[in-house]
């Protein structure tokens, strides 16, 4: 019998359904792990053991709460929580205490989880690391700036958790732990009560360690009715798309694209290799704009009182460059978004879904970088829902996966896809 935190959060749900499991055996079990597990992991920023406990006693006594009934789940600490700290990676907020749980929190509790703990954000989810190392070689990092999350999820410390996606922030931590990552079409997720960092580009997203898991999750995070996945009978029509940063892949990043697509047209899939057309063929520099001119305002009551606790990078990189560029370059960058948008939108009259890489290669060496979010930035600038599969190692034997890019508002239609392609790469 497999130990309870290595179970998905369909599993636990059916067999705390069925009276063969209890909520609380679940979170003892991840608890334990914790203890054997994160001193060399250091996925958390703060751990509500006695809380957590307390909860999945009084889960047990009570009527089925909901989809997430049971089910341990780690927050973001960039994201609020009103009885546990919130502190945003910053020194400057250690002993901060919000007063409301964010919107995403909020749905996740009322639909039965349990918020175990907050997990280790870089500051402000920006680029200064924090101490989280990867599961699989602590001398790596987990990528960012979701690091606690992708970690506590790979190294089973907890079945579910949250990140934030500006960049690249969800889909390459996932990509570098080997779990599922899901950023949502921008604005599915609600952002109240998530530590503002670029407006018109923060993003809510979601890992678990299956795409049944991403489902459930996502059904409570939007409070909709829970559909579960279907993956189309049909093969679908993939478009390999390397983008116009294709030469920066390593050779293990372009190996996993180039094996899956060879594998799903193998399995029946009409696969095509697709440019973006423009103004999509380079979009990384209007990313960046809306991004740094994001800074100094996102951060302006900070910069202001305690610019002396901010890091290096945070001050001379994004503030002092958002502080430089106008709000000309900001509208055109927004514009350039809008048309982006309607550009790529037009391709999926054509094809069903992307595949492409969620980062370069497999994760670099050293805590100090999080890595390159060269291949997700698009994607995040267009508001277009992205999932990442685990599917090889690389040389150091670390994961590499695969991305996959929807249409849209067509995420339930993307998860789908995902597990056909899934499916068929196994």
């Amino acid at each position: 019998m497999s130990a309870p935190n290595t179970l998905t959060a369909t599993e636990i749900a059916r067999q705390i359904d069925a009276g063969t499991l209890s909520a609380e055996a679940v979170l003892r079990a991840h608890l334990d792990r914790i203890d054997q597990r994160d001193a060399d992991v250091l996925a958390w920023s703060h751990l509500a053991r006695d809380a957590a406990l307390e909860k999945a006693k009084a889960l047990d006594r009570g009527p089925r709460k909901g989809l997430l009934h049971g089910v341990p789940m780690g927050v973001k600490d960039i994201i609020d929580s009103y009885d546990q700290p919130t502190g945003y990676g910053s020194p400057i907020y250690k002993t901060h205490q919000p007063l409301a749980d964010a919107a995403t929190v909020a749905l996740a509790r009322d639909a039965g989880a349990i918020l175990l703990g907050k997990t280790v954000t870089t500051e402000f989810a920006n680029r200064f690391p924090g101490p989280t190392r990867n599961p699989h070689n602590p001398a790596h990092t987990p990528g960012g700036s979701s690091s606690g999350s992708a970690a506590a999820v790979a190294d089973y410390q907890v079945t579910l958790a949250t990140g934030t996606q500006t960049g690249g922030s969800v889909i390459r931590p996932a990509a570098f732990c080997g779990i599922v990552g899901y950023k949502p079409t921008y604005g599915h997720f609600p952002t109240a009560g998530m530590k503002a960092n670029t407006e018109w580009l923060d993003t809510i997203g979601a890992y678990a360690r299956s795409l049944d898991d991403i489902a459930l999750f996502r059904a409570a995070l939007m409070a909709i009715p829970y559909r579960p996945i279907e993956a189309p009978l049909s093969p679908p029509r993939i478009a390999v798309c390397y983008t116009h940063h294709k030469a920066e892949l390593s050779p293990e990043g372009r190996a996993a694209v180039e094996s899956a697509a060879a594998a799903l047209a193998k399995a029946g899939a009409k696969v095509t290799e697709i440019d973006l057309p423009a103004p999509v063929s380079d979009m990384t520099a209007g990313q960046k704009t809306l991004s740094a001119f994001d800074g100094p305002r996102a951060h302006a009551d900070e910069a202001r009182r305690f610019q002396d606790l901010l890091s290096k990078s945070l001050r001379e990189d994004k503030l002092a460059a958002g502080a430089k560029i106008d709000h000309t370059a900001w509208t055109a960058a927004r514009r350039l978004g809008e048309h982006g948008r309607a550009a790529v939108d037009a391709l999926f009259d054509d094809i069903d879904v992307i595949l492409t890489a969620p980062a370069p290669g497999e994760a670099p060496v050293g805590l100090g970088f999080t890595g390159h979010a060269t291949f997700n930035l698009l994607w995040t600038y267009l508001w277009m829902p992205c999932v990442t599969l685990p599917f090889t190692r690389g040389p150091n034997g670390l994961p590499v996966g695969i991305q996959l890019v929807g249409r849209q508002h067509e995420d339930a239609r993307l998860l789908d896809l995902a597990a056909w392609v899934q499916g068929a790469l196994r």
